[in-house]
């Protein structure tokens, strides 16, 4: 074999192999950063998801916020008895703000650390925070927020020991503003108010 045909024939295996592997660089590539760039957007939908919440309770938009709960949520409750229940727990407390902290998302399972900031302002007069996580599923491509709906978290639990196990989840906690200090509120179990 003379010497350019030696040459001819190692440019075409590189080109051959260049062809070859620099797609192949762009699938593992894109593979490799497609679930981070699914999981970005699932915790930004997340977010977003719940500041819209949020934005509703706030603005006492109760029956749009109904849409917004898991179907197993809705077939349990009317949306009137939904409302009613949220009007009249609306002259306790008024909302501020909210700080979302760290997203967890697994497939169509998310849970949200936030504290919510705000007033009591029946039966007594004082700033107040809640931490608490707040629960949700997607359901027909829709982030649904179940929080407050046992049963739902339960059985989203239950039927995921894998997110369980993977995800610290903790019970809300409420807190007064006394003397500048945030102060852990428990609520009575035996009818008396106890601080």
């Amino acid at each position: 074999m003379n010497k350019t045909n030696e040459t001819e024939m190692l440019t075409q295996m590189k080109n051959k192999t260049t062809n070859f592997t620099l797609p192949l660089l762009v699938i593992v590539a894109s593979l490799l950063f497609l679930p981070h760039g699914a999981r970005a957007s699932d915790e930004a939908e997340v977010r977003s998801t719940v500041q819209h919440v949020f934005q509703q309770l706030k603005s006492h938009d109760y029956s749009a916020l109904y849409d917004l709960l898991p179907s197993s949520s809705r077939a349990r409750m009317s949306r009137d008895r939904f409302t009613n229940a949220l009007q009249r727990a609306q002259d306790r407390y008024a909302l501020d703000r909210l700080d979302i902290g760290s997203v967890r998302v697994a497939g169509n399972l998310a849970v949200v650390d936030t504290v919510l900031y705000g007033r009591v302002v029946n039966p007594i007069e004082a700033e107040g925070k809640i931490v608490v996580q707040q629960y949700l599923v997607r359901e027909e491509g829709k982030w649904r927020v179940a929080t407050g709906d046992q049963s739902t978290i339960k059985k989203f639990l239950v039927s995921n020991p894998a997110f369980q196990k993977g995800f610290s989840i903790s019970k809300p906690r409420i807190y007064i503003k006394q003397d500048g200090k945030w102060v852990e509120f428990s609520p009575p179990r035996d009818g008396r108010r106890r601080q």
